[in-house]
């Protein structure tokens, strides 16, 4: 059984993916209340870190091969009311496409500029921060 919360939902794990100065992005088949555009998450499975999650979930939804590295933090989503843990990732391997047709209508690579255009009411704070510090002002 998946780890849960005290609602009884799994808890989820998204994967704050950067590469060459931008962040991925996807667009899911059925949307999450105001949710268009987010990360690739999904949830943690029984015995898998957050990290592990996000790292397999990218995979599966992007064919991304990618590393943990970095812990940004977690809340429970204002708009899903679920549990998710973010977690900073580096590409090691893989071109971004829709790997899970079934889940991903669409894959975005977004500069810094763009993140306002795909997430209009912006991110979660340490993770608009960290993206704020990795991300090039172009």
């Amino acid at each position: 059984m998946a780890p849960q919360e005290a609602d009884g939902q799994p808890a989820v794990a998204a994967a704050v993916i950067t590469h060459e100065g931008r962040v991925l992005l996807i667009r899911r088949r059925v949307t999450e209340g105001r949710l268009v555009w987010q990360f690739p998450a999904g949830v943690v499975e029984p015995g898998e870190s957050p990290a592990d999650a996000a790292a397999r979930e990218a995979l599966e939804e992007t064919g991304l091969t990618v590393m943990a590295a970095q812990h940004l933090g977690e809340r429970v989503h204002p708009d899903t009311g679920r549990r998710i843990s973010y977690t900073a990732c580096s590409v090691v391997s893989g071109e971004a496409c829709v790997a899970s047709a079934r889940e991903v209508a669409e894959v975005a690579w977004a500069s810094r500029s763009q993140l306002a255009e795909y997430v209009p009411e912006g991110f979660y704070g340490p993770v608009q921060d960290f993206l704020g510090k990795v991300l090039p002002q172009i």
